[in-house]
């Protein structure tokens, strides 16, 4: 980091979300000291009274659940079914709104864009996808209550909240997981005219594959059964299950009655059988274990780094999260004191949110404008709380780099262009968005472009701006 123009750079969009206008002067001569001070104080919570909580969101779509099946119930009452199902669009859609604006109006304003790209992060390292209808009016509650609040906190809290909160819960079908030999599985099995239940996998093996160990982390299939098993009665207040019923409503709830007794063994460790904290004990040693710091580390490192992270910066930070038992600030500071972070300028493709939300950044549109941006994810092929699998969003730029997709990236700039390229005047844009890291190759086409929307255009789709 012997240019610290170059450093300014790097910091302001690898590390936070796109140069605004006179951010990079902000962050001058000092570019690992503009982001650690980031670091100080707590995570920023989203603005806006219309965000509601996920159990009052719970509240009323297990009431209008319950509508439809006494609508069902009753035979002359036809069409009420259908009613129900455009009552819980009508519930769900507009929560979406409310709090994909939220989150991309704290994007546009935000003056600690390191916390919102970290938030963003673990958002997607613990994904969650609105496709699935239980969960559609639940992601966004999902980021603000489990993921924005342990963001400086340690992963232990975070992979604690994620797994406990209703929509990892619904998401992963876990609430309706019983355990064979359970109280409700035996009763069930004694009577033949209630419905059979049983284990679901799908949570505990997330857990390990994708949140805590990853794929090569040692564990077997029987860890990933033992494991569910001690998950088993996680579920969600309110609903009724196998006539049994508990717990606040909309709010995570043990459920005894469907938990499996006894000892289980994951990893080569027994654990006894202690309820609700059975599975709290397995969280906080898979947390630990050295496997999950090298999973952490390499995603970060190839997050903020390369596609392919150096070794040696993983394991400088798998190191810092082991040694400190997964304290995140300390595994940031790590990060942003590896050499490796800056030697190279605009070394990641970006995602397609990324790339939106550093143009808009850059052409500091107004925050009322949020509403309107929201369409520009999905047409750019990254709808908001939408990844095509648990395992969330792909973090390589061979999956974002397609002629097709930059081709939309392109078709997208030049309609912006041409919207704002006669109110902001890009060759004075330019070195604000880019600094030292724009090529003078970028700048030549700048400087010799036919109009202002052309020229706007050109540099939204410069190679330099498209990464990161």
């Amino acid at each position: 980091m012997d240019d610290p123009a170059l450093a300014a750079a790097i910091a302001a969009n690898r590390f936070g979300l796109g140069a605004r206008p006179g951010e990079l002067a902000r962050v001058g001569s000092d570019a690992r000291g503009w982001l650690t001070a980031q670091l100080a104080g707590g995570p920023p919570r989203l603005q806006g009274s219309e965000l509601r909580g996920s159990a009052d969101i719970l509240s009323q779509a297990l009431e209008l659940r319950r509508e439809r099946r006494d609508a069902r119930a009753d035979s002359g009452a036809q069409n009420a079914d259908a009613a129900v199902v455009m009552k819980v669009a009508q519930l769900y859609k507009p929560i979406y709104v409310d709090e994909t604006t939220a989150r991309i109006r704290e994007a546009l304003t935000t003056d600690r864009p390191l916390i919102e790209r970290l938030t963003y992060f673990w958002t997607n390292h613990f994904a969650v996808s609105v496709d699935k209808v239980a969960v559609f009016g639940l992601a966004g509650s999902f980021e603000r209550e489990a993921i924005r609040p342990h963001v400086l906190g340690n992963f232990t809290d975070l992979l604690l909240a994620s797994t406990r909160h209703p929509a990892m819960l619904l998401y992963l079908d876990n609430q309706t997981s019983v355990g064979p030999n359970s109280l409700l599985a035996r009763r069930a099995a004694r009577r033949a005219s209630e419905r059979r239940f049983g284990i679901n996998e799908n949570l505990a093996r997330e857990i390990l594959e994708l949140q805590t160990l990853g794929v090569a982390g040692g564990y077997t299939q029987a860890d990933v059964t033992s494991f569910a098993q001690v998950i088993t009665g996680w579920s969600i207040g309110g609903q009724n299950i196998g006539r049994f019923t508990g717990g606040a409503l909309g709010q995570f709830v043990f459920r005894p009655e469907m938990h499996e007794p006894g000892v289980q063994v994951v990893l080569g460790k027994r654990y006894a059988e202690d309820g609700v904290e059975q599975g709290v004990a397995v969280l906080r040693d898979l947390a630990q274990r050295p496997a999950a710091a090298h999973f952490i580390a390499t995603k970060l490192a190839r997050h903020f780094i390369a596609d392919e992270p150096p070794p040696q910066a993983v394991e400088h930070l798998a190191r810092a999260f082991h040694d400190s038992s997964g304290d995140l600030p300390t595994v940031y500071r790590a990060l942003i004191g590896l050499k490796e972070c800056w030697a190279q300028a605009s070394a990641k493709f970006k995602t397609p949110g990324e790339y939106i939300i550093s143009s808009l950044r850059g052409l500091q549109i107004p925050e009322n404008y949020a509403d309107k941006a929201r369409a520009s994810f999905a047409l750019l092929g990254q709808r908001i709380y939408a990844p095509g699998s648990p395992a969330g969003w792909p973090d390589r730029s061979a999956d974002w780099d397609g002629s097709s997709a930059v081709m939309k990236r392109i078709e997208w700039a030049d309609a912006l262009g041409q919207k704002m390229g006669t109110h902001h005047d890009a060759a004075q844009l330019a070195p604000q968005w880019l600094g030292a890291g724009m090529s003078a190759a970028t700048h030549t086409s700048i400087a010799r472009a036919a109009s202002g929307s052309q020229a706007l255009t050109l540099l939204l789709t410069a190679p330099e701006f498209m990464r990161r």
